[in-house]
């Protein structure tokens, strides 16, 4: 099991959201790229193949590293960010047998994307943005035993630069949820599924916008520990979603909330603000799992509203739901809370 434990405060100030933007199917906006890829470089000592067809072969596990610098820009993938122009690199591999594998670009200098296909070319898995920085990793990947696979390491605009890559057997990440969790209660997403449950500003569901928001209760000690769960699924008009959570949480005493949040997967933590859904943005963020915790620190008014969000760092993912803890200190002391409620009965509490 992982034990990766990263202290977080702001890391990434992710752009504005535009009025009402739905978060499960849409990524926040991103910095456009804006210098010009370099030129390629016919003479470049080549640690990766310009195209598939000259793609350099190597054996799983692997570690190396490489620029993207020099190269031509071949090919290209939305997850969710397509209209890349930049240079990008290809690996192959053909594993001896089925496995299960990570791709892990961390220590990456510049924005990168990458993408796995099979002998046929068809995409496998993508990833653009996994840490903060926006660099990279794919999880979970299963691989068929005697199959040819390419990797591309490709970036996002014309982002282009030096990189480090490990591909390695993933570990599967299992969750201890302690037995007095606050459960979510949301039904388990599925094909067609409508997610009109702690939705905050995403989707057109016919529900009062303050009971789309899930408060977090803190107990007589102003502390909460939270079992979500969160996952993919197709809506019924089609395409890719994720399911997002969005809470609202009352400040406690000290002026000072710390909120940790573990999963399985890996999984954004935001704080929103303002508290507008059409003007709504990402104040600060935390990646957390698999089996990695992360906390983010708010500090604010006691009695002060705060809004958070919860949701994959992907827009597709190898399983429907998945588990997710967050750990709350630092709240309004209220009732010893054991189930949902809606914001409408919590203010109802503190009247």
């Amino acid at each position: 099991m992982k034990t990766l434990l990263m202290t977080c405060l702001v890391l990434v100030a992710i752009p504005a959201l535009a009025g009402a933007v739905d978060l499960e199917s849409r990524a926040p906006a991103k910095p456009v790229v804006h210098q010009a890829a370099p030129p390629a470089d016919p003479a470049l000592i080549r640690q990766g193949g310009d195209t598939i067809e000259a793609a350099v072969d190597i054996s799983l596990p692997y570690n190396g590293s490489g620029t993207t610098v020099g190269y031509n820009d071949d090919y290209d993938e939305a997850c969710p960010y397509d209209d890349s122009t930049a240079p990008d690199v290809v690996y192959t591999f053909t594993p001896a047998e089925a496995v299960t594998v990570e791709v892990d670009m961390l220590g990456s200098l510049y924005d990168t994307k990458i993408y796995i296909y099979d002998a046929d070319l068809n995409l496998v898995a993508c990833n653009d943005d996994f840490y903060p920085d926006y660099v990279s990793k794919l999880e979970n990947v299963p691989l068929v035993g005697g199959t040819t696979y390419y990797l591309v390491i490709d970036g996002y605009g014309t982002a282009a630069g030096e990189y480090t890559v490990a591909i390695d057997e993933f570990e599967p990440c299992v969750l201890d949820i302690p037995a007095d969790a606050v459960a979510e209660g949301e039904p388990e997403p599925e094909a067609g599924y409508e997610d009109c449950y702690n939705n905050g500003c995403s989707g057109e569901c016919d529900t009062a916008f303050e009971d789309d928001l899930q408060p977090l209760l803190g107990g007589t000690a102003g502390e909460l520990v939270f079992h979500g769960r969160s996952g993919w699924y197709i809506p019924a008009g089609g395409g890719a979603s994720r399911d997002t959570d969005w809470f609202i949480a009352i400040m406690g005493p000290s002026g000072q909330l710390e909120v940790t949040i573990d999963a399985v997967f890996a999984t954004y933590l935001f704080e929103l603000g303002p508290q507008d859904c059409a003007e709504v943005a990402v104040v600060q963020n935390v990646p957390g799992g698999p089996c990695a915790p992360a906390t983010m620190t708010i500090v604010a008014d006691p009695g002060s509203a705060v809004w958070l969000w919860t949701g994959p760092t992907t827009f597709e993912g190898p399983v429907d739901g998945y588990d997710y803890l967050l750990t709350l200190t630092g709240l309004q002391p209220g009732p010893v809370v054991s189930e949902a409620h809606s914001w409408s009965s919590v203010k109802s509490m503190f009247r």
